[in-house]
């Protein structure tokens, strides 16, 4: 007994362990004679089917560690399937890990491996139900983080369990794969689940076990070179996943702390969206005509508006790309930087150091721009300095958060710009929506009452043409109906009319009613024709436009 015990402390092992690893003991004699002189039930382990749910409330290294196995769990206690039932250091370690009570039952030390075994691959299938994509290991895809630097010091056990990096990684393979701009991780008190922005609209992908939502965010911080021990306050990071080596795609992270854990939500930035050209985004060909026109101007100041998620950022990049020539000198000033576009000098803001949007424009300015792109406009500092910037010959491109172009002019004014100098500088405004596009393989037309239809907006002639409406059917090749998304875009020029208006402290609604005598459409019109061209359902349109 005595050199068993000097053995299995050489080895890292349990006396039991080696007693029956050695055949100097039965493992079902051990057992019986452990329950009876410790006075621990005894169970035979042929006979229970762990409940996985319970298995998952200890960490895979723990049970490889002490080698033991979750049973099952009554409100506050954990059973626990132990061979050796002396090893008290391993009871107390799961008990601080689970805060429940720990009650062993011992079971034959030969069966336990076993068990073990077979549970861990039942519960590592279960988290990674998701089907794997064809040559992709989920485990060894290459992954970076962001730029802050990593805390060394932290223990990354958890994060690194096998099962949680497959599941993480195979829910950012099939949002790529499945074209979704979003990952929402959402716990609450009974679930956690993981859904999906695609064409607009969440879906929900998964409801992986609520238990694993810290080893899921920690998981997700560690990535993106968040502070893990941090949950106190939202966090922003950024991971760069390599698909192959012409094709890496960005993930922009944001934490933010709720009342049952931390919410996670990714934003999928494709740097092949900027390259999609003018054409496919959606515009009409005077629309397209008129932002081409602008763009070629030395100078000025065109702003792309709408809500967080339209689209305002691809448009933008769409005319970064077409100027980004040989001959011109391009900076941004981004927060942070979405897309990466080769040859143009990109710049992150940091205000915890002092680099604010305006503090950059200024830097800008002294390197010999041409064009200048400013993420956004949010304060009158930065205002100033991107119109003095238009004013003196160098072309801005930016963005605000308005509801549509007349109301980006009365925005300006608002945060104090004088109006002259909006006048004089501002030369475009475009106001976007996104809309679901239908699917071409199963769309279907609907019959709607002539009356229904002037209602909605559309005209005379539209209706007496034989106006033909389509409405999402849902097939194998699409979701609900439809598939990808078209811009619905009011492409403003600021002209000398509209200039007065301005200058004379005219109101939103006065610049609307002549942008429209000029011929400018408001988003309205602008989706109704693409209703008519069957692109969108207006159901679809009455949904991100106003009547």
């Amino acid at each position: 007994m005595l050199e068993a015990m000097n053995v299995a402390r050489e080895r890292n092992t349990s006396v039991v362990t080696q007693l029956v690893t050695t055949g100097a003991a039965n493992a079902r004699d051990i057992a019986v004679a452990a329950s009876n002189e410790f006075g621990v039930p005894l169970c035979d382990l042929d006979s229970v089917t762990p409940d996985l749910e319970t298995v998952r409330l200890v960490s895979d290294k723990l049970l490889a560690k002490h080698r033991v196995l979750p049973i099952f769990r009554r409100g506050k206690r954990l059973f626990l399937a132990v061979a050796d039932p002396t090893n008290l250091h391993a009871i107390d370690e799961i008990k601080f890990q689970t805060s429940l009570g720990i009650e062993a039952i011992v079971v034959e030390d030969d069966k336990l491996q076993k068990a073990i075994d077979k549970t861990l691959e039942q519960v590592d299938n279960q988290i990674a139900a998701l089907s794997e994509e064809d040559g992709m290991d989920l485990e060894s895809l290459e992954v970076t983080g962001g730029d802050e630097n990593p805390d060394d010091k932290v223990s990354r056990d958890d994060v690194e369990d096998a099962p949680i990096v497959r599941f993480v990684n195979k829910v950012m393979l099939d949002a790529i794969r499945r074209g979704a701009s979003d990952i929402h991780f959402e716990p609450y008190e009974k679930i956690y689940r993981v859904r999906l922005r695609m064409d607009g609209v969440l879906k929900e992908l998964a409801q992986p076990p609520v238990q694993l939502a810290q080893k899921l965010s920690a998981r997700l911080k560690v990535m993106a070179r968040l502070d893990i021990a941090e949950r106190r306050v939202p966090q922003d990071g950024r991971i760069k996943m390599k698909l192959s080596k012409n094709r890496a795609i960005d993930f922009r992270v944001s934490t933010c702390p709720t009342l049952f854990g931390e919410k996670i939500v990714m934003r999928i930035l494709d740097p092949a969206q900027a390259a999609l050209g003018i054409d496919s985004l959606g515009y009409e060909p005077f629309q397209k005509d008129l932002y081409m026109k602008y763009l070629a101007k030395p100078q000025g100041m065109i702003l792309v508006t709408g809500p967080t998620g339209s689209g305002k950022t691809v448009s933008l990049y769409t005319g970064l790309h077409i100027l980004n020539r040989e001959d011109t000198n391009i900076s941004t000033a981004e927060d942070p930087a979405e897309i990466n576009l080769p040859g143009v000098n990109q710049v992150n803001v940091n205000a915890k150091v002092g680099l604010t949007f305006a503090a950059a424009m200024r830097a800008f300015l002294r390197q010999d721009p041409d064009v200048i792109m400013v993420g956004e406009i949010r304060d009158l500092e930065t205002a100033e300095i991107a119109i003095k910037a238009a004013q003196t010959g160098h072309l801005v491109l930016s963005t605000l958060h308005t509801n549509d172009a007349p109301q980006t002019l009365s925005r300006l004014v608002d945060m104090g710009v004088k109006p002259y100098a909006i006048a004089t500088s501002v030369s475009l405004i475009i106001a976007q929506r996104l809309a679901r596009r239908l699917c071409s393989t199963c769309k279907q037309p609907m019959d709607i009452p002539k009356e229904a239809l002037l209602k909605e907006g559309f005209q005379d002639v539209d209706v007496g043409n034989g106006l033909k409406i389509f409405t999402p059917k849902g097939c194998q090749s699409c979701t609900d109906g439809y598939k990808g998304r078209v811009g619905i875009y009011q492409v403003l020029p600021v002209t000398e009319t509209i200039g007065r208006i301005i200058l004379s402290g005219g109101s939103a609604v006065d610049i609307s009613t002549q942008a429209a005598k000029e011929g400018v459409w408001d988003l309205r019109r602008a989706g109704l024709e693409k209703v008519k061209a069957g692109l969108t359902s207006l159901e679809e349109v009455n949904s991100v436009t106003v009547e």
